[in-house]
């Protein structure tokens, strides 16, 4: 593993600037209390193998999707995940396969929002193995980070606070949607531009 890539990874997975990955893992973590911990990072590792998959293709050119169609989908998927959020009638997730297919999914889409990025890092480099897999366990590490961010803030909101978690859902997944809903509405301006 690539050291330098892998703090690559975890910085621009938190970095401010981009956001929306943020949201993403913020959305997907909304439905969950401390005592579900192992679930949640079954999903974002799931959300990791996605990006993953389709990093690794692109940067290898063998696909090539529009960025500002990729910029307009990321936020869809966080729109997506947030509302699901909203419309669950059980409060604790029941269905982990769905929930574990939406992250994979979704990383397939994310990991497209990645590829400009390492690409211009790598340039011309012919070994991407190490680079490839040093930047994306620094994204699990960054996602890791923010996941334990949101633990704590939900524990000590649900356990200490006494917000129901159906409370403490809502506000978390409606929050996020409202952000990414804007940012959709920004990548519609953007796809009709081009």
């Amino acid at each position: 593993m690539d050291l330098m890539y892998f703090e690559l990874g975890w910085q621009h997975i938190l970095n401010w600037e981009g956001y929306d990955h943020i949201l993403f893992v913020i959305a997907l973590s909304a439905i969950y209390v401390v005592n579900e911990w192992k679930k949640l990072l079954v999903l974002v590792t799931a959300f990791t193998i996605g990006h993953s998959i389709t990093l690794a293709l692109s940067v290898l050119h063998i696909i090539r999707v529009s960025s500002s169609l990729v910029e307009f989908l990321i936020p869809v998927t966080i729109c997506i995940t947030a509302l699901s959020n909203i419309l669950r009638r059980d409060e604790a997730p029941q269905h982990l396969q769905l929930n574990y297919f939406y992250a994979l999914f979704f990383g397939l889409i994310h990991g497209l929002g990645f590829s400009n990025y390492l690409k211009s890092l790598l340039g011309s480099q012919a070994n991407i193995v190490k680079p490839l897999l040093g930047f994306n366990i620094g994204l699990e590490f960054g996602q890791v980070l923010i996941v334990a961010v949101v633990m704590l803030v939900a524990g000590i909101i649900v356990n200490i606070g006494r917000v129901s978690r159906r409370d403490w859902n809502m506000f978390l997944s409606s929050a996020t949607f409202g952000v990414a809903f804007l940012m959709v509405i920004q990548g519609v301006r953007a796809l009709l531009n081009n």
